[in-house]
């Protein structure tokens, strides 16, 4: 299901800020050579990530699935003055990619890339969270945001991507093990007290979710 027509998403990546030459030149990479490279934050969803970032001013950032770097780049732009963001990717040739790229950042000493299983790695990272990226296996986001939620500061934002699912999600018999576990997830969101959030729908579905 096309959930925002394609002129439209032109339109909107006309008139939004430019993408700066590494993060274009990352889009391009990704595009040429990755077979699933549909899995890319676009332009318009990166700038909407760098605008989300510069005005919460985090001081921690935390991403759960790196793909190959292009929503991390966005995001460290708007970290406080010696913040770090942690990213992690389960996959080592999207993470060796990612690591290319980010060599290649000015903002290169707050990024700290993590190669592995998030549920294990994301225990032993001792931190507390500004913000939070969810954009990994979909099969595993109740999961992930059980395991962070903890950690996230009141007030803080969990931004989780996909959560439109290509449309599956609005089917009256939602079907496959993705469209099911996103709608599973988003019910659960939806009945947690400790939370507020809204549903965009940028893209596939962005949900911005605030710890009270």
């Amino acid at each position: 299901m096309e959930l925002v027509s394609s002129e439209a998403e032109e339109y909107a990546a006309k008139f939004s800020s430019e993408e700066d030459g590494l993060l274009h030149a990352l889009n391009l990479h990704t595009i040429k050579t990755h077979a699933h490279a549909h899995m890319l934050s676009s332009h318009v969803q990166g700038s909407f990530l760098t605008m989300l970032s510069q005005l919460l001013h985090p001081k921690t950032i935390l991403e759960i699935g790196t793909f190959t770097g292009y929503s991390a780049l966005c995001l460290v732009k708007g970290l406080q003055f010696g913040g770090k963001l942690h990213t992690i990717e389960l996959r080592d040739e999207d993470a060796t990619t990612a690591k290319a790229y980010f060599e290649l950042s000015t903002y290169r000493d707050n990024i700290v890339q993590h190669v592995g299983d998030a549920r294990q790695i994301i225990p032993a990272l001792n931190e507390l969270w500004d913000m939070v990226f969810i954009d990994a296996d979909k099969t595993g986001y109740i999961d992930y945001y059980e395991l962070i939620l903890p950690s996230v500061k009141p007030n803080a934002v969990i931004i989780a991507d996909n959560t439109l699912f290509h449309g599956q999600v609005l089917e009256q018999n939602v079907s496959g093990k993705n469209a099911i576990a996103m709608h599973a997830f988003n019910e659960h969101v939806k009945k947690d007290t400790r939370v507020q959030q809204v549903l965009l729908t940028v893209r596939d579905g962005l949900t911005l979710i605030r710890k009270l």
